[in-house]
């Protein structure tokens, strides 16, 4: 059984024309001719095609493609597995340039417009925008959320590295305090808290005190931040925590 150039192009999803350069060029001639000179694909042509439409869609140029499928002692199968191999690798290539696309696009929904390099310097391999989907889910609803959109969406570089520094000042004084067995509940302690709500308020959104109390609670109830915090040091989670109510108890009428 043999095909017309008509069919083999509608088969193959490509132009006939393409099958005639690949026939011009030596890459894929037809095994049979009519007795007009028409072409006639065979079964063995078309296997042929396929490689070389594999080979292409690998980025592979035409004249590669021919050395490749010359190559002797070299079968249909062995090409396949070859295929297959380079495939996968594209595939995870294509999923690791996906992956970066969403994070872009992430990142620009929640407003941080900081070039790549700027990002790195600051953040590291910590990326805001992984969490902004649960973020809006939880509190998209409230003002402290808008707020602190808002805000985030102007803040330069400079603006990214001060507060990195100011939030790394708190969390060594509190990792000293803890480490010093200053009670959570003591004047140094309820300053360091007060201090914490501060950098919200100043950074991010108003945060007064029932708020802050509620992070506090947060940050031992979601086994994320407390494994953020007691990373640290062990118990520093509750240590906060506490500091947090006592400070939020001293400023409550």
């Amino acid at each position: 059984m043999s095909f017309s150039v008509g069919q083999v192009a509608r088969l193959a999803d490509i132009t006939v024309r393409t099958l005639h350069h690949y026939d011009e060029i030596g890459l894929l001639t037809p095994g049979e001719r009519t007795r007009t000179g028409y072409r006639r694909y065979t079964d063995d042509d078309l296997v042929r095609l396929q490689q070389i439409l594999l080979y292409r869609e690998l980025g592979f140029p035409l004249d590669e493609i021919a050395v490749i499928l010359d190559e002797p002692h070299t079968d249909e199968l062995t090409h396949l597995r070859r295929q297959h191999e380079l495939l996968t690798r594209k595939a995870r290539r294509l999923q690791e340039v996906i992956a970066a696309v969403e994070r872009a696009i992430n990142a620009r929904n929640s407003g941080i417009t900081l070039t790549p390099e700027e990002r790195f310097e600051i953040f590291g391999d910590h990326r805001p925008e992984d969490h902004d989907a649960e973020a809006e889910r939880r509190w998209g609803h409230t003002d402290a959320y808008a707020q602190s959109r808002r805000r985030v969406a102007t803040y330069t570089k400079a603006d990214w590295l001060q507060l990195k520094a100011e939030a790394a000042t708190i969390t060594g004084d509190l990792i000293a305090a803890c480490k010093a067995g200053l009670p959570a509940d003591g004047t140094p302690a309820m300053d360091l808290a007060e201090r914490h709500r501060g950098h919200i308020t100043r950074w991010f959104y108003d945060c007064p005190h029932d708020l802050h109390r509620c992070l506090g609670d947060l940050y031992v109830q979601d086994p994320r931040f407390t494994a953020t915090f007691d990373g640290l040091l062990p118990g520093l989670a509750t240590y906060l925590r506490h500091a947090i109510h006592a400070n939020a108890r001293r400023h409550t009428p």
